[in-house]
């Protein structure tokens, strides 16, 4: 079971340049389209002189390929000669949760269309070349009440299993939220299952 990710740590920048045409490229973390609406709207504000300002994403932490939301814009460019290889560069890097986006300013000389898919993909790098990837761990909630008696094996289980309290009631009926990496999730709630029913132990 996939448990973690990568993606961006922070922005990121990179130039590139062809025939005096300029690629300011751009990586973000992003987690949402209302993010990626934000940003690629403040670039648009930003340069505004610009000829174009493309982008590609993808969003979902179950990674490439397993039912992730993405979306390329050529912004006024010949179809699939830039949001595409931007997009190209994500799914080669392996990254979710990212959104790069290339501003173009142009030099007076048209790149023809394997001149632009050069020149968006080589943006696209340069700001990725720039970036911090990092990896992300996927964790899995748990809500588990118990009696005030099991509470050692409890905590037991917890420090064992690595899982963090994120909140605690221990009042007539002992209440805990937990959480832990996606693919130890079962064998917490097993062990924890074990104690209800008196077949873990404290010791």
């Amino acid at each position: 079971m996939k448990d973690s990710y990568l993606t961006v740590h922070s922005v990121s920048e990179g130039l590139y340049t062809e025939k005096r045409s300029r690629f300011l490229s751009f990586a973000h973390h992003v987690e949402n389209e209302a993010e990626v609406r934000e940003i690629v709207s403040s670039y648009r504000r930003r340069f505004y002189d610009a000829r174009h300002v493309c982008y590609a994403y993808i969003l979902g932490v179950e990674g490439v390929g397993e039912g992730e939301r993405y979306r390329m814009n050529d912004d006024g460019e010949p179809s699939s000669t830039a949001g595409k290889p931007i997009h190209g560069q994500l799914v080669r890097n392996g990254l979710t949760d990212t959104l790069i986006v290339v501003v173009r300013y142009y030099g007076g000389v048209n790149l023809g269309t394997s001149g632009l898919i050069v020149a968006y993909r080589e943006a696209a790098m340069a700001a990725l070349s720039a970036a911090e990837i990092v990896e992300r761990i996927i964790e899995e909630r748990i809500d588990h009440s118990f009696t005030y008696p099991s509470m050692n094996s409890v905590m037991r289980v917890v420090k064992d299993l690595g899982a963090r309290i994120v909140a605690q009631d221990f009042g007539c009926t002992c209440t805990i939220t937990l959480s832990i990496r996606r693919s130890e999730s079962e064998r917490l709630r097993e062990r924890l299952q074990r104690i209800s029913f008196g077949e873990e132990g404290g010791g």
